[in-house]
This record gives C-alpha cells, structure tokens and sequence, in this order.
C-alpha cells in the first residue's frame, strides 16, 4: 500500500541577476517538497505575501553594507514578509488556524522555527490579532510598513510642533502612513508622487496640505512652490534629486529621516550635490530601519489600529492576484505602478 503523498509547493525564486529593470527570465516558479516540521516549528499555508522596494537591492549579487543579505540563486528567497494559517503546529504558543507573520514568503508554504529572530526581528513567527484586522493589514499599517512610517517620523525626525513636513513616495506603502501620521498630529504635510492620479490620491483622499507630480519639472522648484517658508522635515523614500531638493529647501536645525532612496535602486547612485547645507543649517541626516525600532511595534499598532478602527486613517492597497505573479508585482511597484502596498495574494 501506498502512504498519503507528501505535500508539494510552488515558490519564486531567483534565475539570474537583474541588470537595470526586471524581465520575467529573472525568476522561475518552482515546485518543491514541503517536509513536515520538526519540533519547535510549524508548517504556514502562505495567504498574502509582501512586495517592497528594499527586495531590489537583494537581487544584486552584493547588497549594501549591512543590510540583509542579497538572494541566492535558484534557492528559496529567504526574508519577505508574509501572512498565512497554522497547517501543523509542533511549537508551543501556536495551533493550527492561527494566522500568524514570518519572513518566509514568495512560495506556498513554510516551515518556520518558532522564535527564531528574521529580518532583525520583524519576521520572527508572531501570532495575529485577526479580530483587530485582516490579517494582510500586518503586512502594511500594523506591521513593518506602519513602524517604519512611525518610528521614522517620531523618533528619526523627532517631529516636533509647528514642524512643516515633507514626504516623498507618498502614495507608497510607508509614505502615504508617514504622511497622515503627521496629519493626525496636527503637521502641514506635502507629499510628491510620480503621477498626477496618485497627487489627486493624496490631495482629495489623504488629506495633504499640498502636492506635486515630482515628473513635472525640477523637484527643486515644485517643493519650492509647495513649501515657499521651507520644511522643517524631509521622510526621504527616494534619495537623488528629492534629497537634494530638500537640503535646499530645510530650515535651520531640520532633520532628515533617511528610509528608502528608490530613485536608485538597480541604478547608478548619485548623492546631493549641495551637502553642505547640511551644515550650513545645522540639519540632521539619519537613516534608520524599521526593524532597529521593534520595541515600538505593540505601541504603534494600539495607536494605528484605533485611527483605522475610527476611520481617521486611510490606506490603500495594490493586490496582484497569484504567487506566480510576485515578480510582475515588484516590477509595476518600481515603476510607479502602483498605489499604497503592494501585496500578492497567494490563496
């Protein structure tokens, strides 16, 4: 007699390095044996799985200087925040039917050794509060996307009263929270995006104070138009010429929140011509992770939760439909495709 049929799945994994934009023959869809887990592990049938601009920098052959590590070839792609159900539980603190996160995503199922610290500690296997939110709201505004936007602003940029804020990026996944988060302190905000759809998004459904297509001439002079007094702080997700518009542009004694520099993602890099206005006006250059500011996870989702909950905070999401798909979701998100997070949903 035959015994039952071990369990297989699909996942994404990387074919070949990409060189400028991403083309389909960069990844491949694999099938693989799923093994039953050991003790302390449990086995994740993968629902919903996390697109971000970060995972382009782990394509390379190299990523920078201590951040995580770049991809493997043909192997699975370790470190991609993902959401799913319990199948096995053979750790103590899960059951099956739990809906929990880890940092084992693009494929269909998981192992994953409960208690074991990934993506600094972010994607350690975490149980989730489903009557609080759908659990793929953990991959955006109660999870690393909402710490990012929260602890860059209260803690990076130390926003104080009377701050005029600048965020680029913000109709993204990060941006478009930091962005409201400084609205619902009371902040004037600007937001830059790159299409005049996503600038009527952050105009008439964000709220902002003000916004510009940064397509429609020199970031310079659209912030200038913008913000003619100057900003007091910059949420950097693009770097380049954004970063350099806002030295420009900065009063004495602003800060500079340094979370993503897209713009040079899988590109050449060049940095602001202009650096010394950093100390010609006493500014502040920080850059920061999400992951680094873990002890504000369960403080920013009290407080995230209950804006959603009242409905004082809006948040949009771009689904595309089939793990087959995740690359084409990561190519349309860097392109400027795509509104607020970018998510695969996987079943």
């Amino acid at each position: 007699m035959h015994g039952p049929q071990p369990l297989k799945g699909r996942e994404v994994q990387l074919a070949g390095r990409p060189n400028g934009e991403l083309r389909a023959g960069d990844f491949r869809i694999v099938e693989v044996p799923v093994r039953e887990p050991g003790p302390g592990e449990v086995l994740v049938r993968n629902t919903w799985t996390s697109v971000d601009p970060g995972l382009r920098l782990r394509l390379a052959e190299r990523a920078p200087a201590g951040y995580f590590a770049p991809f493997g070839l043909h192997a699975s792609m370790d470190g991609i925040m993902t959401v799913g159900e319990v199948v096995e539980s053979r750790a103590d603190g899960f059951a099956a039917g739990d809906a929990v996160w880890h940092a084992s995503g693009w494929r269909d199922y998981a192992v994953v050794a409960a208690g074991v610290p990934a993506l600094g500690g972010l994607g350690t296997l975490t149980r989730l509060d489903t009557d609080r939110a759908p659990a793929q709201r953990y991959l955006g505004p109660l999870g690393g996307m909402g710490l990012t936007a929260y602890a860059g602003l209260f803690d990076v940029a130390e926003l104080r009263a009377g701050d005029v804020v600048w965020v680029s990026a913000a109709a993204g996944a990060v941006g478009s929270l930091a962005a409201q988060f400084a609205k619902l302190r009371g902040h004037r905000v600007i937001g830059s995006a790159g299409s005049d759809e996503k600038v009527a998004y952050l105009l008439d459904e964000l709220g902002l104070d003000a916004a510009f297509n940064h397509r429609a001439g020199p970031v310079s002079e659209l912030l200038r138009e913008a913000a003619p007094d100057g900003i007091d702080v910059y949420f950097d997700c693009v770097g380049g010429d954004h970063l350099e518009a806002a030295l420009g542009a900065l009063r004495r004694f602003g800060r500079v929140a340094l979370c993503g520099a897209v713009s040079q993602y899988g590109r050449a890099s060049s940095g602001p011509a202009n650096l010394f206005q950093a100390t010609a006006n006493e500014l502040t250059l920080r850059g920061f992770r999400g992951s680094g500011h873990i002890d504000r996870m369960r403080e920013m989702q009290r407080t995230v939760a209950g804006w959603l909950r009242d409905g004082r905070l809006r948040y949009r999401e771009t689904i595309v439909d089939g793990l087959e798909r995740a690359p084409e979701a990561m190519a349309r998100m860097l392109a400027g495709d795509t509104i607020g997070k970018t998510l695969v949903r996987i079943a």
